[in-house]
């Protein structure tokens, strides 16, 4: 039962109960900033924001547990059903549930969510928010951003599943975990394209066997259907549906000796865009269904193969249509922590100038509890994501934005998910760790570095700028790296890059490209797109002919 849609809202000083009337009405699931959400209205630090959602549940119900499900809410919440405290949950980009079903009356039931966001006035991790955005610095997003739904499930039944497919083996491992599965059996079924591939009943950690499979790729994104069904006395009471690619990504040696990106046991070039998920109507809420996939579709048929989504989770049906459409992704941690200056973010970097990131006070990481609750979070994403086919590369850190520790993170993501790529440190601060040689690039010409082992990318990029009248979030304030007055100078310079700066490094060891990036975002007008979307600011004819150069 999905409770998206018109609710309830009241914004009250910190330290207030539950107001008792609701003056306002917002539009879920869209963040209280956003155009969408009805309101627009910025969430100050020393204030709260509560939502009120009314609800009676239909016979689906009947006789089962319901599960609360958020999809994100940013930042802390307390979650009350009919007066009662049902959990709390800390961190703006990750899903979340309570079991609610002893707190339900019949009849009417009323949902209250209450939410503090200090933005960037706290420590928490939250990209590239702030209260008032300027630059490269965007509207805050407070409260509830993704779908609000109810689920009703068994006593018995299947909580988390995860998927880890191995084409070497050609087998695909199962891990369930759910509630009351003592004295259950689990059947599983995959099938391809409605044909059966495997039958049987499997333990709650199985190796089932995936004969012949069809690999997936972005050329290629096939996917198996996966149906396992919980039974009691004989009797079917729990079934998750699901599925999965078989692919593999890795690192190995091309036939010159040099490092590569493998993808099923073959170098594959990666070309991809900056993907920072925002939405001129909806910020970091996609605002349709249709808007997701456009991005991707589109981005594919200029011939990309990769977006990395930067410093933001989305909604787990994004990752579905980028695992549907062939679309690997790159995945960034949310940054946390204050800015850390100009100095550090721009200056030292581009003289080349290394620093340890064990400074945690440089990097706006001091206190111990930031940093524990920055590595659970991180964990808590990949948990999230893992069973995403496209997912290539977790990125931890990005250009030194609250990081600390990077080696040693790297190292633990790695062993917590051997099966992806880890750019520990994407850009600045370079710690010597896993996966790979990350290099950004803005303004100043790109040279080959000096290979270490690794392989190397070029994480970010370009950036190249352009104005578009009538679609400009500010025109004003609108900002760019190098700024160009048409498109054909913007498409020629795009050329000129790529054919004298980034074609020639591929046969000396560049393995992926990162260009900067998918559409506008508020005052930054560097994108391929528009902010809304309507506008293709370069040629297509010649962004596609570069993307035909970049391969190996």
């Amino acid at each position: 039962m999905c409770l998206n849609g018109e609710c309830d809202y009241e914004i009250t000083p910190a330290g207030e109960p539950c107001p008792k009337n609701f003056s306002g009405k917002i539009i879920l699931p869209f963040a209280i900033e956003s155009q969408l959400s009805g309101v627009q209205r910025v969430l100050q630090p020393d204030e709260r924001l509560w939502y009120r959602k009314r609800f009676t549940l239909d016979s689906r119900f009947d006789g089962k547990r319901c599960i609360l499900h958020f999809g994100a809410v940013d930042w802390q919440c307390k979650v009350f059903v009919n007066g009662e405290l049902t959990g709390k949950h800390i961190g703006g980009y990750c899903p979340f549930s309570f079991d609610i079903t002893d707190n339900l009356v019949d009849g009417e039931n009323e949902l209250i969510v209450k939410v503090y966001d200090p933005t960037d006035k706290g420590w928490q991790n939250r990209g590239k928010q702030v209260l008032k955005s300027v630059g490269f610095w965007y509207t805050g997003t407070s409260g509830i951003w993704q779908s609000v739904w109810l689920e009703p499930v068994a006593q018995s039944h299947i909580t988390c599943v995860r998927l880890t497919p191995d084409i070497d083996a050609g087998e695909i491992v199962v891990s369930c975990t759910g509630e009351e599965l003592d004295g259950c059996t689990i059947d599983a079924e995959i099938s391809l394209s409605g044909e059966r591939v495997y039958s049987g009943e499997m333990s709650l950690n199985a190796h089932l066997p995936v004969p012949d499979a069809k690999l997936w790729s972005p050329e290629s994104p096939t996917l198996y259907d996966l149906v396992l069904t919980v039974k009691k006395n004989g009797e079917a009471v729990d079934t998750v549906k699901s599925y999965f690619g078989m692919r593999k990504f890795g690192i190995g040696k091309d036939k010159q000796g040099l490092p590569r990106l493998m993808l099923n046991n073959e170098p594959y070039f990666q070309r991809g865009l900056l993907d920072q998920g925002y939405w001129s109507d909806g910020g970091l809420t996609p605002t349709t269904d249709e808007a997701m996939i456009f991005d991707i579709s589109e981005i594919k048929r200029l011939g990309f193969n990769m977006l990395r989504k930067h410093i933001k989770v989305e909604p787990l049906r994004w990752y579905y249509h980028c695992d549907r459409l062939g679309m690997i992704v790159w995945q960034d941690m949310v940054s946390g922590g204050e800015y850390i200056g100009n100095i550090l973010a721009g200056v030292l970097p581009n003289l080349g100038i290394g620093v340890k990131d064990d400074k945690y006070n440089w990097f706006s990481r001091g206190e111990k509890e930031w940093r524990d609750d920055y590595r659970r979070e991180l964990f808590e994403m990949i948990d999230n994501l893992y069973n995403c086919t496209c997912i290539g590369c977790w990125v931890p850190f990005n250009e030194g934005w609250g990081q600390f520790d990077a080696k040693e993170i790297g190292d633990a993501v790695k062993a917590y998910d051997p099966s992806r790529i880890v750019d520990h440190a994407s850009g600045w601060y370079d710690q010597k760790g896993r996966d790979l040689k990350s290099m950004h690039k803005y303004i100043l010409p790109i040279r080959m570095p000096k290979l270490d082992g690794r392989p190397f990318v070029i994480s970010e990029y370009g950036g190249y700028s352009m104005i578009s009248d009538g679609h400009v979030w500010n025109r004003k304030k609108s900002f760019g790296y190098i700024m160009f007055r048409s498109k054909e100078k913007l498409s020629a310079a795009y050329k000129k890059l790529h054919e004298k700066q980034v074609i020639p490094l591929i046969e000396k060891g560049l393995c992926a490209t990162v260009y900067t990036q998918v559409s506008d975002v508020e005052f930054e007008v560097n994108g391929m797109y528009t902010y809304d979307r309507k506008v293709l600011k370069l040629d297509e004819k010649t962004v596609q002919e570069i993307n035909s150069k970049l391969h190996l």
